[in-house]
């Protein structure tokens, strides 16, 4: 038995870790290594199996090969079949080279020095670990990228001598989440959204954009609030929406993050700013007995200055190598597992997208996509999104209940919030980004220009404020383009049965 092995690889089953398998099939790579070492951490959203008939095919959540794709039944054999058919999951590989140490990834090497597997094994191993084998470097094999740009979502390369590798990973050992390439993203990239938004407004009258653009800025904020259930006044929605409009002109780092909080908090008296100082959960507490039952477990407060800083070096680093949209959902999804903060973490990561947006000139100039009214439209959908992570990672947190109803873990998770499948998320804003460019945007403009359309023919046969345009235009809006009887009973007494009836007539045809 290898170094670090509990127990031999598995054989044909048709149930593995609870998950039904689509026939009697032999899990392998990821799958098959986790259960051979009882890696403590979160399966692969889709796993891969060897199954009995001579077709490849998808089901389940699994992917079944044929028995021509089998692996050798040993470490080598299944973490190249991992590399080749499910792409990295750098969770699982960082794991996995912890529990069985430096021998057997040297071995690999030195039985395959050329092997361009054997080398991007060779060069993950030091990169996740900052650990340096006891091997010379290598001087043959052609350079072969570390991650297969084909199957995942990479950036530009640096090169790896010592290992003859390119590396093109989208990230930092402290942080870097994994996309795959999936049709739906490959649309959605190809479409440049940001440039359909320009195209859209770029006829648009400067003074109706600008309105626009102040509507949609408000809308946002005042959706980030109630995202988390909270009806503020007015003030610091506007306040909040000042801040989101000023997003991408300042780098994120520890210290604007913790200005950030103090401004969307507002009133601190019962809330620590800053970094948490224990630890943290989003869900509820038991009625009676005040036990935490969460939902979603926070990073240890003790790894939140390293999490942090990943994220500054994803900021600063690959975010402005990848797709404005994905390098978006990865920052600030990422950020939301982390809960760096006791409070503000949901609008904190709502502005994040906003930051990259902005930072990388994504939005038409003096507009902001109102993201968070698109998630409140659409929250279920947001909430399954958050727990495609949150749900697997649950299971492999030890952690204990405090006597103040708040949890503290026991075991080592900070790699749990550095590499995650970050797919489902970045799909899931490149939708509400999507949403924006074909609805909303569109609509708003379309409102406004009915809107003067009206204000201009009203004011031209009735001398009536600003004030009370808006609130004839809303009550008709409201009641099909009819001037309710109570209305005409009190607000707008004064008008006569022919004026209502030629407003109403207006209405209708603008």
């Amino acid at each position: 038995m290898e170094p670090g092995q509990r127990k031999p690889f598995s054989q044909n089953v048709t149930v593995f870790h609870g998950r039904w398998l689509p026939e009697a099939a032999m899990p392998v790579g990821y799958a098959a290594l986790i259960d051979a070492y009882d890696l403590n951490v979160p399966m692969p959203t889709t796993l891969a199996a060897i199954g009995q008939r001579h077709r490849v095919y998808q089901a389940d959540g699994w992917n079944l090969y044929t028995p021509r794709h089998k692996p050798d039944a040993d470490l080598e054999g299944h973490l190249v079949f991992a590399l080749r058919y499910e792409g990295l999951d750098l969770a699982v590989l960082k794991t996995l080279f912890c529990t069985v140490g430096p021998e057997p990834v040297t071995a690999i090497v030195k039985a395959s020095p050329t092997g361009a597997y054997a080398r991007r094994l060779w060069f993950l191993y030091e990169w996740l670990l900052n650990e340096r084998l006891d091997l010379p470097d290598a001087t043959q094999g052609s350079y072969a990228p570390v991650v297969d740009p084909a199957r995942q979502w990479t950036i530009e390369p640096t090169t790896s001598s010592r290992h003859r590798v390119k590396n093109n990973l989208p990230g930092t050992p402290a942080f870097c989440p994994m996309v795959f390439r999936t049709p739906a993203l490959d649309d959605f990239v190809a479409r440049r959204l940001g440039d359909e938004a320009r195209r859209l407004i770029a006829d648009v009258p400067a003074d109706l954009l600008a309105r626009t653009a102040a509507f949609l800025l408000l809308k946002d904020s005042r959706s980030s609030f109630e995202i988390e259930g909270e009806d503020p006044p007015q003030d610091r929605i506007q306040r909040w929406g000042r801040v989101i409009g000023e997003a991408g002109r300042r780098p994120i780092d520890r210290v604007e993050l913790e200005r950030l909080q103090r401004i969307v908090i507002g009133d601190a008296r019962f809330v620590h700013l800053g970094l948490r100082v224990e630890g943290g959960f989003v869900g509820e507490h038991d009625r009676l007995s005040g036990a935490p039952i969460p939902d979603h477990i926070s990073a240890r407060h003790e790894d939140l200055p390293t999490l942090i800083d990943g994220l500054t070096a994803f900021d600063r680093g690959a975010a402005r190598h990848l797709d404005p949209v994905l390098a978006a959902a990865v920052l600030a999804f990422g950020f939301v597992y982390i809960h760096p903060f006791e409070d503000g973490n949901g609008r904190l990561h709502r502005y994040l997208i906003h930051h990259v947006l902005a930072e990388r000139g994504f939005n038409p100039p003096g507009l902001v996509f109102p993201v968070s009214a698109v998630i409140l439209d659409r929250i279920a959908d947001y909430r399954r999104v958050l727990e495609t992570y949150s749900r697997r990672l649950l299971p492999h947190i030890q952690w204990r209940p405090t006597d103040r109803g708040n949890v503290e873990v026991e075991n080592e998770t900070a790699d749990f919030y550095r590499y995650f499948d970050a797919t489902p998320h970045v799909e899931f804003l490149f939708e509400c980004v999507a949403r924006t460019v074909d609805v909303d945007l569109p609509a708003e403009t379309a409102f406004l220009r009915t809107y003067d359309n009206f204000k201009a023919r009203v004011q031209a046969i009735i001398d009536m404020p600003d004030r009370l345009l808006d609130l004839l235009f809303r009550f008709l809006r409201q009641n099909d383009g009819k001037l309710s009887k109570r209305a005409r009973e009190r607000e707008f007494a004064a008008l006569t049965d022919e004026e209502v009836a030629r407003i109403e007539a207006i209405y209708e045809n603008t």
